[in-house]
Parts: C-alpha cells; structure tokens; sequence
C-alpha cells in the first residue's frame, strides 16, 4: 500500500537530500513554488490562445484553455484542502512532520493548473491529428524504423504525455525542465503507464497512457520516489498518486458545468431546457427565492453553476474519503465522479453538450481545419529535420528550419527524438499561431 509520508514528496530533479516539510519556508512553501513556476512558462502562456471546445471566433466570454486550468486550479485546491483536513486527522505523524492542510490544497492546485499544458493546438481533434498523420498519413513510412513502444506513442499522440514532457525534459542549461516537486508531478499522471499494452484493463489508470519513451528515465525516477505501486501487467504500469483522483475530479466538475455553461449562454442549448437539468443536480441547495430575483439570463445560469460546483466538490470529498484505502492499495478503478450519486444527472448534461456544443457546425469547423494544419505542419518539419540528419538538405528545408526555435534543432542521431521533437514542438504552438505559421508555409504572406 502507498503512504503519504512518501506520497507528499517535495523532492526535486537533481536533489541529493531529502527535503524535510518542517524546515519548508511557511512564506515560499515548495508546493507553491510549482504553481509559480507553471504560472510563468512559456507553456502555461500559449493556453490563451488554444481551444478549449468553442472557438474564440465570434464571442469574448467562452472558456480558453487557459481560463479552463485557472478554474480547475481552484476547485482543485478546495478538493486537496479539504481532503488534507481530514487525511492529517487520520494520520497524525504527518502533522508531526509539519504537513497542513494548505499542502494538500497547493499540490492539487498546481497539478491542475498544468493539466492540459501538453495539449495541441485545435481542442483534442489536435491530438488525433497527429496520432493519424503517422497511422495513416505520410508519417506511415517512418513505421518500420521505430520500435512498437515509439510507434504507438506516436500513433496514439497523447497530451498527458507530452505534458509530462514539457513538465521535465532537460534542456542544455536547464535539467529535469521546471524541476518541479516529486508529489506535483505524480499528482499530475492521471495514466502512469507506457503507450502499451493498450487498456489492457478497464481500471480508470488504463484509459490512456501518460509518459512517451523519451520520458521513461524520468518518469521512473518520479514513481519510485512517490512509492507508486506498481501494477501486474505487461510494460510500465502503476497505480495513480491518489492525488491525482482529485485533479481529474476538478477537471470533470469544470468541464462538464462551465462547457454547458458556455453553450447555455452562447444560445447553442436553450435556457429553458438546460435550467431543468442544472436544477436537477442543485435542487437541494438552491434557494428559489434568490434564484427568482435574478433578472438576467447569464447571472440566473451562473448562481446555478456555482451550485453544481459546489455540490460536486462535495461529492467527490465524500467519495474520495470513504475510498482511501482503496485508493492507496490501487482497487479504486473508476473517476470519483463516476462513483456519485450524481452520476445520472452528469451523464445527462454531457450528453447534451455532445449533442448541441461538440458537434456545432463551428466546433467542427475548427477540428476539420485543424487536421490539415497539424497534417502539413508535421510533414513539412519533419522532413526538413530528417533531411538535414541525412544530408540531403534543400535550400528549402534550411528555411523551414529557421523557423524553428533554437531548442527544437537539436541534433538528434534517433529517428524517434526527431520525430518527437517537431511534434511537441507543434502540440505545443498556440491555435492562432499554428494557423499563421500555416499560412506562410503554404505560401500565403498576407
């Protein structure tokens, strides 16, 4: 079983000693310097311009992929906070080591605040872009010079990982990336497993996968730190961080009430229909008075987003305290969301943002163009690397390549690195500047 004497690590990459919680400064605590150090990336940066799900093409109030992490930051410290009040009551040694409950609430902020830092521009469609340019598109003839592990990282493009990347990868200068706290980073890895075998069980830490091969050093070092179990299975596999329930619960509760939210007020889903499912899962904190005095659409549907937040934090506090032990031993299979009493009136409001927000004409506007930008993208790049590898550079490839930062030249002898280096590259421009750079590539200067 996992501890959190462990679990709450705040080891970072190149330390030599152990980092001891009582002599943390109480003004710069170690967990707070993570989400300091998220804050000010150049990664955490470009979140501004990426899609959440609805372009930012006609209105000013829908959710980027920036605003989405803030929001998921602070319900993720309120789940850590009051999850941590609790855990320290349970077990009073950590209190004795100086740990609050502060800690908890700034580990779950700070893996929040970075969980979609790895995604493509273009929403998730940007993900299955680059999955299909190597499955089925010009990057299939790289197939027989990669190792099946290589491969499937690159078929199955998936921005957990490349997230984990941008978190630790040593640059020259710059080792273990933002050199992050081991409890963050494990917080972070909703899938700590490898690309394969693929979800070889249903348990919830098999969905996905959350580290590429070129992270696995790394990713070990974190795991065997933490005291992350390890799973039976094929390849390397573990349990999560049982922190890491909690971002993915702040995730879930964000996504699925604030994108409804959007579609209500951007008049996708109509008000009247929507309110009744909202009113489903607040009815039992909803004071019909206030709600009745409020006079404007956008103020009615915010009072009651801010119940349905407040109603699933509690759910899932409830759900994750009654399930520690499970969670510590790795037989927690499934989301704490999936696990509430909630659970129907959430499947019925994501449904509805299916039907009438993920499937607008606008939205998959955005995806259809999307593909053929990350498409050409990728090729253009990739081939200009690969040819200078080679020394069959054109004059061409030696533009192409000066459009690249420094940091993404590197001399790599594996084709593999290669081929990851121009795809975090490209994960990791924003959606507006991935369409200029298109544009010019394409031979469109306007």
């Amino acid at each position: 079983m996992m501890n959190w004497e462990q679990l709450l690590s705040l080891k970072r990459f190149g330390d030599t000693q152990k980092r001891e919680r009582a002599k943390q400064d109480e003004t710069r605590l170690g967990f707070e310097v993570d989400f300091d150090r998220i804050i000010f990336s150049s990664a955490f940066r470009s979140l501004q311009d990426k899609t959440q799900v609805i372009p930012l093409s006609k209105t000013d109030f829908v959710h980027t992929r920036l605003t989405h992490s803030l929001e998921v930051s602070v319900v993720g410290r309120t789940l850590g906070r009051r999850v941590g009040k609790v855990l320290l009551e349970r077990h009073p040694k950590l209190q004795e080591l100086g740990y609050t409950f502060n800690d908890f609430g700034a580990i779950v902020a700070a893996a929040s605040v970075m969980h979609d830092i790895g995604n493509p521009p273009f929403g998730h469609s940007g993900e299955k872009a680059i999955g299909e340019y190597f499955k089925t598109g010009k990057g299939l003839q790289y197939k027989e010079q990669l190792t099946d592990l290589e491969y499937q990282d690159l078929i199955d493009f998936e921005g957990n990982a490349n997230g984990f990347k941008i978190l630790t990868e040593s640059r020259e200068g710059i080792e273990g990336g933002l050199r992050l706290s081991y409890a963050t980073l494990g917080a972070f890895l909703k899938y700590p497993k490898e690309s394969l075998p693929k979800k070889p069980t249903k348990h919830i830490v098999d969905k996905k996968y959350g580290f590429f091969q070129s992270e696995k050093t790394a990713f070990l070092e974190v795991a065997q730190d933490l005291g992350l179990q390890q799973k039976e299975s094929d390849g390397v596999s573990f349990y999560r961080h049982p922190l890491a329930y909690l971002v993915e619960a702040a995730d879930d509760i964000c996504y699925t009430i604030i994108d409804f939210e959007d579609g209500i007020n951007l008049g996708l889903i109509e008000e009247d229909y929507a309110l009744e499912y909202m009113i489903k899962l607040v009815k039992d904190t909803i004071d019909s008075k206030k709600y009745h005095s409020l006079q404007h659409q956008k103020d009615r549907v915010s009072y009651l987003r801010a119940l349905a937040i407040g109603v699933l934090i509690n759910e899932a506090v409830t759900i994750f305290l009654e399930n520690e032990e499970a969670i510590l031993n790795g037989t927690f299979d499934k989301g704490l969301l999936d696990k509430c009493k909630y659970e129907a009136q959430i499947n019925d409001i994501i449904k509805i943002s299916v039907d009438k927000i993920y499937r607008s004409k606008e939205v998959i506007e955005k995806e259809v163009a999307g593909y053929k930008i990350i498409a050409d993208l990728l090729d253009v790049f990739v081939t200009a690397l690969n040819n200078k590898f080679d020394n069959k550079q054109s004059n061409y490839d030696k533009l192409v390549l000066n459009l690249l930062p420094e940091e993404y030249q590197q001399e790599r002898k594996n084709l593999y690195d290669r081929i990851m280096q121009i795809c975090s590259y490209i994960a990791g421009l924003s959606d507006g500047f991935a369409i200029r750079l298109h544009r010019k590539l394409m031979g469109n200067i306007s």
